[in-house]
């Protein structure tokens, strides 16, 4: 072979290495493909609110009905006061994989972003002991990329409470924790069938051996709570970002 055909494949070698890179980066900074206003029940006026009855069950601020028609998939969603983070929740059908959505978005097309969402081992209602919801950590800022934001002492003292809306339902956390973690998964490590499992996963909960943490030292999490798990990347490999909520108030909607 020539030095001039070496030096052609070399370089042809090269361009194509370098477009891969380019379109990853632009992937990694794309937004996700939604308007989440379109998705939201417009306010009440003042004036329409005085007139209601305050016994009446409230209207739920999300349009799950029309997320329906787009995906039927979509079962919840996500808004973290303080942050971006409101987003809508899905979980991959019966034969699709469990993390389909971490590179699809909610009409499920292909998206580097993907959309925030659940395992079947999960209830879609958010029953179980222990719900743990993933989601990118986009170099953007979107998705969950904004759990870091937890990191902070100031903030998260401020910031405690994670909402998830559900048809006919809104329910309330309490933020117990946050902190770095490592890669297991979770569904998979802990067996949240019995006490014994529960107790376990409890513990790290409360009690994180991690360098970077932050605890609510007033608030705790018990065998008997609804956990909800979120989990997202950092800058190592073997390591995710894990904010701890427990259940505090489940209310009733229209």
């Amino acid at each position: 072979m020539n030095s001039n055909r070496l030096r052609k494949i070399i370089f042809g070698v090269s361009l194509i290495i370098t477009i891969v890179c380019i379109l990853i980066l632009v992937g990694m900074f794309a937004s996700p493909n939604i308007n989440t206003d379109d998705y939201k029940v417009t306010t009440p006026s003042a004036s329409s609110v005085e007139t209601e009855i305050q016994s009446e069950t409230p209207d739920n601020p999300i349009n799950f009905k029309k997320l329906k028609k787009k995906n039927s998939d979509i079962h919840a969603w996500i808004t973290i006061p303080g942050t971006d983070i409101d987003y809508p929740v899905a979980q991959s059908s019966i034969d699709e994989a469990d993390d389909f959505y971490l590179n699809h978005g909610i009409d499920k097309k292909y998206l580097f972003a993907g959309t925030i969402y659940t395992e079947k081992k999960n209830s879609i209602y958010f029953t179980d002991p222990v719900t743990v919801l993933y989601g990118h950590n986009m170099l953007n800022g979107t998705m969950f990329a904004q759990l870091h934001k937890f990191k902070d002492p100031k903030f998260f003292k401020k910031h405690d409470t994670i909402t998830i809306y559900l048809p006919k339902h809104i329910l309330t956390y309490k933020i117990v924790s946050a902190y770095v973690y490592d890669d297991r998964h979770i569904l998979n490590t802990f067996n949240f069938n019995t006490k014994k499992g529960i107790k376990k996963y409890i513990k790290t909960v409360n009690n994180p051996k991690s360098i970077t943490q932050n605890v609510r030292e007033d608030f705790k999490a018990t065998v008997d709570d609804r956990i909800i798990t979120l989990s997202t990347c950092t800058s190592v490999d073997s390591q995710r970002y894990l904010v701890q909520g427990v259940l505090i108030n489940d209310e009733l909607t229209k």
